[in-house]
């Protein structure tokens, strides 16, 4: 019999921990200040609202309908060429995996030389990252340490099952995560100068801004931080019970998300805007600005800490749930144990790892591909299944709980509106990431 939650805490932590990842405490403040602040953020609390709830309920419903992972969840689905829409989606994730789990490793790294640093010992924290071009030795061995600790610690929570293992861990981790961020957030505005980032990121408002570039950004982001692409969410969508009203959980799952991400950023602008550094640095907001902002702060080593302790735990659920899409694929479809499973995982991910940290060429390629690309395809082939390929009435069931079905409005919306809105992202990624197109919109 399929393992299910214990109870809907335990769901609510679980698709939070799924959902938050490296994409709130990393990815949306940098796109907040790669995209002028306030516009990039209106767009994304519409489109999390109208894309991302219907989408991430289409997930769930498509996990819980056929009570399988990736691998066996097209096919039981009813979708066309099912079986080998499963496999590609699940050697993404298996690549995906390893280039993710590589970051928290850097990550790890940061949050260690934090600590190193209140120790009054030098150390260079950008010898972890990947160069930009050729080969660095020491890089790639830092890379390998890191990995490898954090693949041990993903495989030791996924030996024990579900409830003792995922749902408990998600359970503390979580509300540590915004209590880390509270504690950051309450630092970074009593810096001098600090409301200078606070109205820029909320209350400064340019209408210029209101872009259709800005718009499909803003909609690229919620297909990512909420996990969606035909993987995680299907596989967690799986071990829901059949009471479950995935409407309300698909509501306080997107809350927690979106306010997370909120958060991280009045945790982040305020500081950079209080020491004079610039908003606007793209992905290295965390990895280069953050920490000259600890470093001149008083007792920023411990702001720094928790900073990447939390950013650590944020990702790490996510790394969590990346491994369980192929571990229940491997159990669902053979007769391998569950712990032999999660170790053949953790090498074949380790492996997979190694090429993307060998330089930022070869590994920003394989996040635009596996990452963006193919993470947009896989949530787009969910939905046009539970919207196309269910029959109405198992989609309506499905959309709510069993004794009570979905309004017939959000059935059409998945069918149409939410796979439009997906297929506009992925022609966007397609000719701006791949035809590198460059007309400005």
């Amino acid at each position: 019999m399929r393992e299910t939650f214990s109870s809907r805490f335990g769901v609510m932590m679980t698709m939070l921990g799924v959902a938050l990842g490296l994409g709130n405490v990393w990815r949306f403040p940098y796109l907040v200040g790669k995209f002028g602040g306030s516009a990039f953020v209106l767009f994304y609390l519409i489109i999390v609202v109208v894309i991302g709830i219907p989408a991430l309920m289409a997930e769930w419903a498509l996990g819980r309908q056929t009570r399988r992972g990736t691998l066996g969840a097209f096919v039981r689905g009813g979708l066309p060429g099912g079986k080998y829409v499963g496999w590609l989606l699940g050697f993404v994730v298996l690549a995906a995996t390893g280039y993710y789990t590589s970051v928290i490793g850097w990550v790890l790294y940061f949050g260690i030389g934090q600590l190193v640093h209140a120790a009054g010992i030098a150390m260079n924290l950008g010898a972890v990252l990947p160069p930009e071009t050729g080969f660095v030795g020491r890089s790639l061995v830092l890379q390998l340490v890191c990995t490898a600790l954090v693949i041990l610690s993903c495989a030791i929570v996924l030996v024990r099952g579900l409830r003792g293992g995922i749902e408990a861990a998600s359970k503390w981790i979580i509300p540590t995560l915004f209590i880390v961020l509270f504690v950051c957030i309450a630092r970074s505005l009593t810096l001098p100068g600090a409301m200078t980032g606070v109205r820029w990121y909320i209350l400064k408002f340019d209408p210029s801004q209101l872009t259709a570039k800005v718009a499909v950004a803003a909609l690229g982001h919620t297909i990512f931080t909420l996990s969606l692409g035909g993987t995680f969410m299907v596989v967690y969508g799986s071990y829901l019970n059949a009471s479950d009203r995935l409407y309300s959980s698909a509501i306080w799952t997107v809350a927690g998300d979106t306010i997370s991400g909120l958060l991280a950023g009045l945790a982040i602008f305020p500081a950079v805007f209080a020491l004079g550094l610039e908003p606007n640095s793209g992905p290295g907001l965390i990895f280069s600005t953050l920490p000259e902002v600890f470093a001149r702060i008083p007792g920023g080593w411990l702001f720094g800490f928790l900073f990447f302790a939390g950013l650590f735990g944020a990702g790490y659920l996510s790394d969590v749930a990346s491994f369980e899409v192929l571990v229940a694929g491997i159990t669902d479809n053979t007769r391998i144990t569950r712990t032999r499973a999660v170790w053949l995982v953790a090498g074949a991910v380790f492996v997979l790892a190694i090429p993307p940290m060998i330089n930022m060429r070869i590994f920003v390629p394989w996040d635009l591909f596996f990452g963006s690309g193919m993470q947009t395809l896989g949530s787009l082939l969910a939905v046009l299944t539970v919207g196309w390929a269910f029959k109405r009435s198992e989609a309506l069931r499905e959309l709510d709980s069993t004794d009570r079905a979905a309004p017939v409005w959000l059935y059409y919306w998945i069918r149409y509106v939410v796979p439009g809105a997906i297929l506009t992202v992925g022609i966007w990624w397609l000719v701006t990431d791949v035809l590198h197109v460059t007309k400005a919109v």
